[in-house]
């Protein structure tokens, strides 16, 4: 019987640990903790960091892994590279369930960005209401633009805000495309920054952009390892040897 781990944090990953759960595998679910208040998950659940590759690689040991499953966010790049040096060091086979990027419909306006910090240089302009759909843990970065009004939707409510101009709505996804455009009109969007993090979960905001005719400056995601990868959780499932998923009892 498989022993896997799952590292999550996405709605894929979510919906692979209740096929895991219902087939009865003794999967382990990892989160980074970047979410206060996460959904609630079938699985037994680990919270935080593990320490680098190393520290990762000790606890595959100890709790005897015999399958690595990354299905953590695309911009989370430190994690999947720690993932692919563990899994390497101990020989353990490791697969990625991703989402594929979004691509440019007819009707967006993109300016694509390299990284965050391409995204920051691209706001040197005159001030304008911006839709910063980047996360929490990147406000800091853009607050060497601070002549923008910045609409943020962020899972938790910050602490602080370091944008001295700034609207925040406390949400979770995954959120309709006549819910954008609302927001966008009563917010007066004049561009949107977001990261492209693929699936349909968050794809809302960009079709929202597409049909008010907004810009969107649109970060690349970051270079990951070269690992197996697939878009399916079943596909998941037929990896670990369980195509016929049945249900636990």
């Amino acid at each position: 019987m498989p022993r896997p781990l799952l590292l999550g944090g996405t709605t894929e990953a979510s919906a692979l640990a209740a096929l895991l759960d219902g087939a009865g595998i003794a999967a382990r679910l990892s989160l980074a903790g970047r979410t206060r208040t996460p959904a609630a998950q079938p699985l037994p659940t680990r919270i935080g960091g593990f320490g680098g590759a190393e520290g990762l690689a000790r606890y595959l040991r100890e709790q005897r892994i015999t399958h690595m499953i990354d299905a953590t966010h695309p911009f989370a790049a430190q994690m999947s590279r720690n993932a692919a040096q563990a899994c390497a060091a101990l020989n353990l086979p490791l697969l990625a369930l991703s989402r594929a990027p979004w691509q440019p419909l007819a009707g967006d306006r993109w300016q694509r960005v390299p990284d965050i910090a391409g995204a920051v240089a691209g706001l040197d302009r005159p001030a304008m209401r911006v839709f910063l759909a980047v996360g929490r843990m990147h406000l800091e970065a853009f607050a060497a633009q601070p002549q923008h009004h910045y609409l943020l939707r962020l899972v938790d409510a910050p602490e602080a805000v370091p944008l001295p101009r700034h609207d925040c709505v406390v949400a979770r996804g995954p959120f309709t495309l006549a819910g954008d455009v609302a927001l966008m009109r009563a917010h007066g969007t004049e561009l949107v920054v977001a990261k492209n993090a693929g699936g349909p979960g968050a794809v809302a905001k960009i079709a929202a952009a597409r049909q008010l005719g907004l810009p969107v400056l649109m970060i690349d995601r970051p270079t990951l390892p070269d690992r197996a990868e697939t878009h399916d959780p079943q596909a998941v499932m037929r990896w670990l040897g369980h195509a016929d998923l049945g249900v636990k009892t």
